[in-house]
């Protein structure tokens, strides 16, 4: 079955849809026994006899039948009442037709029977705080975003290797780690207007503890930060800073692993009686203990220590809990290599993991966030109970990148040495998204962090190779399902090969550096995003998949907004979309729809511009 595409002055009836937004669910917060309503879209002319909702309760399907609600010019509306009788409740939509029954999962329509894995899902487990999926985030690398006077007075450690504000970062090899620019944390708040006007509501960042590396992640210890970075006083300054103009910061931490020169696991080398002795996993064969990828400097976290989680997880006086308190004043925590976390063999303390430090921000700061590292397939770590959102790598940034990628970047697929990045279609973008956000339930899927690159990524300039491409990166990045994570500096169009490279400091002083016009475009994307609340909150619905063009409507109680993306010229479509004004208003881009009618119905025409972003309000 195909997506709602047609060219010329045909229009084809597009698809039923169903999601988890105002328009289709009752909202919650959801409770363990209730009743809720669920409605589902099917176009006119689909050509149903009946739709059935079919649920999964105590591992037993269930189906009823629906019930006509509305019906319009466009579609039809029905409606059944959905008890949450487990604390993840699945269910999917039965379309029967005169001869056959069609399936409506968050995978799309299908003609075939289709496994469970796929449903829609609705989660009793306490929502994510309000604020998160209004963010727009801004990922700030301390070492490389800004320097203060003081980090002049500073001694450079015995590890680390200076290097001069303008020398380029060092892409592969052991030397990545060690170079030291000296950004600290006042530096970020000398730098705070250039984030605020850029549209930020959330700063996040990467590790504040001493280590033995820029990066941070082999920490040394979790009680102070860095002097290097200026200290305590300097995370509270910073903290007291973005509180004041309204705004949030998150810490970033490595539950999986310390860093070998941690004071825990320099207590438990030297005293094998101590009670860190258990923190770790020994093991036969060198290093003689477990470690993160098998690198050394980064020994694995054993969380069957009785002692490890009031120590580092659980409860206000934990790591975790602490610098939430005042006077730091943290909103919440992004954990590294989040899948990892507890798994070891056939040990998996993950889930556990996960619960226990949900629990301590319910009993710190209930208003505070939860996000994950995943590269990878996270949905059976998103269930809700756990994280409350993740990096969304798999569902965002791999597919965006393999439509954008420049033939020949040079970039390596997924990391692997000697995988080229493909060059995918729009359909196949858009099915790599729809598998990866499938089995997630809606309240996780609005607190996503949609990325175009991180620290641990190439920069999305070097991806796509020209700033009009990455303005359509853009485009997706503020107009998608979830929270638009910017990683500081892809603002101005700086480029890096890899996650290293891409660690290249701010070009505060060289304008020669920076690209003012792409820095524009995404001042004006935050606006447009926060302008807009079905672009925060609302129904994404595709209505468009060509090779180089794709189109989806973000639909609220009260608006309904039209996407269209282009990586290249295309043809061009007619879309079957009710605009009840009769006249489409173009927020962003230069092209305005052309609005049609047939048999009754409206639509738009939507020019072949290419490469391009276009942003209408329909209603």
């Amino acid at each position: 079955m195909t997506y709602c595409t047609t060219r010329g002055a045909g229009a084809l009836a597009a698809l039923p849809h169903h999601d988890g937004s105002e328009i289709y669910v009752q909202q919650g917060p959801y409770q363990l026994g209730s009743v809720i309503t669920v409605r589902v879209r099917v176009p006119r002319g689909y050509g149903e006899t009946a739709v059935l909702l079919r649920f999964v309760q105590d591992a037993e399907p269930r189906t009823v039948r629906t019930a006509l609600a509305r019906d319009d010019e466009h579609d039809r509306w029905y409606e059944a009442e959905l008890p949450l009788h487990n604390p993840v409740t699945s269910y999917r939509f039965a379309l029967v037709l005169p001869d056959d029954v069609h399936w409506l999962n968050a995978r799309g329509v299908h003609d075939r029977g289709v496994t469970d894995e796929n449903d829609f899902r609705i989660t009793t487990a306490a929502p994510a705080p309000e604020w998160l999926h209004h963010s727009v985030v801004y990922q700030v690398f301390p070492d490389r975003f800004a320097r203060s006077a003081a980090a002049d007075d500073r001694p450079t450690p015995e590890w680390a290797e200076p290097a001069a504000w303008d020398d380029e970062p060092v892409a592969h090899g052991a030397r990545t780690g060690k170079q030291l620019y000296g950004g600290d944390l006042d530096g970020v708040v000398e730098h705070l207007d250039h984030i605020a006007d850029l549209g930020v509501t959330t700063v996040y960042l990467t590790p504040i503890f001493p280590g033995r590396s820029a990066h941070r992640y082999d920490a040394s210890t979790f009680d102070e930060v860095d002097p290097l970075l200026g200290g305590d006083e300097a995370l509270v300054r910073l903290s007291d800073a973005l509180h004041a103009r309204g705004m949030r910061i998150m810490g970033d931490i490595t539950t999986n692993h310390t860093g070998e020169g941690h004071e825990w696991f320099h207590r438990a080398r030297t005293d094998e009686s101590c009670a860190e002795r258990d923190f770790y996993y020994w093991i036969d064969g060198g290093p003689g203990y477990a470690s993160w990828l098998g690198h050394s400097s980064l020994p694995k976290l054993n969380f069957a220590s009785p002692e490890l989680g009031p120590r580092l997880i659980d409860g206000p006086g934990s790591v975790i809990g602490k610098w939430l308190q005042a006077p730091w004043s943290l909103d919440g925590w992004r954990v590294d290599v989040a899948n990892m976390t507890g798994r070891y063999a056939d040990n998996d303390h993950n889930e556990d993991v996960g619960r226990r430090l949900r629990a301590t921000l319910a009993a710190v700061n209930p208003d505070a966030a939860l996000i994950s590292e995943h590269f990878h397939d996270a949905r059976g770590d998103l269930s809700g109970e756990t994280w409350h959102g993740n990096m969304n790598y798999t569902a965002f940034s791999n597919p965006v990148w393999t439509w954008l990628a420049a033939p020949g970047n040079g970039i390596r697929y997924m990391g692997v040495e000697g995988l080229a990045m493909p060059r995918r279609t729009g359909a196949q973008m858009v099915a790599e998204m729809r598998d990866f956000d499938a089995a997630v339930p809606w309240q996780v899927l609005l607190n996503q962090w949609n990325m175009l690159g991180s620290h641990d990524t190439p920069r999305i300039r070097t991806v796509v190779g020209s700033r009009e491409m990455q303005e359509v990166a853009a485009g997706l990045l503020f107009t998608y399902l979830g929270v638009p994570a910017m990683f500081a500096g892809d603002e101005l169009g700086l480029t890096g090969t890899t996650g290293e490279h891409a660690r290249v400091p701010m070009p505060w002083d060289r304008p020669e550096r920076r690209d003012e016009v792409i820095h524009e475009r995404y001042r004006t994307l935050a606006r447009l995003r926060a302008e807009h609340r079905a672009l925060r909150e609302g129904s994404l619905r595709w209505v468009l998949t060509e090779d180089d063009a794709v189109g989806y409507v973000r639909e609220t109680a009260d608006e309904a907004l039209l996407v269209v993306v282009a990586r290249a010229a295309w043809p061009g479509a007619e879309l079957r979309l009710a605009v009840p004004s009769g006249m489409a208003e173009t927020l962003y881009g230069t092209a305005d729809l052309t609005v049609t009618e047939h048999d009754g119905a409206t639509g738009v025409v939507v020019p072949g511009d290419g490469p391009t972003v276009g942003v209408w309000k329909l209603r």
